[in-house]
């Protein structure tokens, strides 16, 4: 694929490019375009690059870019698809296709077990499990006791390790996902359907509007933002 950036970072995302991006993903033509605005907005700092790095993409979700966290680090991770340290537009809008209503629900489950999958052994062990339940703990700013980490844990252990040898493998992993439709629930941003008209809360708390998107594309010299979208 052609690059999609300009030298001088006013980026013109282009018709070709993103009727690629559209046929790739379960979003429209119009919607790569709505999340390309909302890419360049995160790259607040890497204007003449056109790439999201760790800490944008830290301060994107936790509204700081100093303190470490796990949870971060593997979000960063799974949306950094050629593990080059930054995360392309092209990569930005695959990943988050996997939040797509219309993405099946296989995918879903298949990333959701890389997520815990931490150092990439093919199953969740136990420590595994534990320093991503207490990362997330404190990306919700949650200081939880000892005993209720270990509850958690060994909760889920009972319910999802049925093969009782301590760690959990994908088909363990598929079972639990079938018997928990939350789960995949939560796996499923709705807000992806509708975005020509707002843009997902956990990013960027501005509603965008056409006008906003008509304003973009008239600054990049660009009328792509009125191409066909899929149906």
């Amino acid at each position: 694929m052609g690059c999609m950036y300009s030298k001088n970072g006013r980026n013109n995302l282009g018709y070709c490019n993103s009727i690629i991006l559209a046929s790739e993903t379960p979003f429209s033509a119009n919607e790569v375009e709505a999340l390309h605005v909302l890419y360049r907005r995160l790259c607040c700092s890497a204007v003449g690059e056109g790439l999201i790095n760790k800490k944008e993409f830290q301060l994107a979700l936790l509204g700081n870019c100093g303190q470490r966290n796990l949870f971060v680090d593997r979000v960063f991770k799974m949306f950094d698809l050629k593990n080059n340290g930054v995360i392309r537009f092209e990569d930005f809008v695959r990943s988050l296709s996997i939040f797509h209503p219309s993405t099946p629900e296989a995918d879903k489950i298949a990333f959701a077990f890389s997520f815990y999958d931490v150092r990439n052994t093919g199953y969740i062990e136990w420590e595994e499990l534990k320093e991503m339940l207490l990362a997330i703990f404190e990306e919700l700013d949650v200081k939880p006791s000892d005993n209720l980490v270990e509850t958690i844990l060994k909760k889920t252990f009972l319910e999802v390790d049925l093969k009782k040898d301590g760690k959990i493998d994908q088909e363990e992993w598929r079972e639990y996902m079938a018997r928990n439709p939350l789960l995949m629930k939560k796996m499923t941003l709705p807000c992806l359907k509708e975005l020509t008209t707002a843009f997902p809360s956990f990013f960027i708390s501005s509603e965008v509007c056409d006008l906003d998107l008509r304003a973009e594309g008239d600054d990049s010299g660009s009328n792509s933002s009125k191409s066909s979208s899929k149906n």
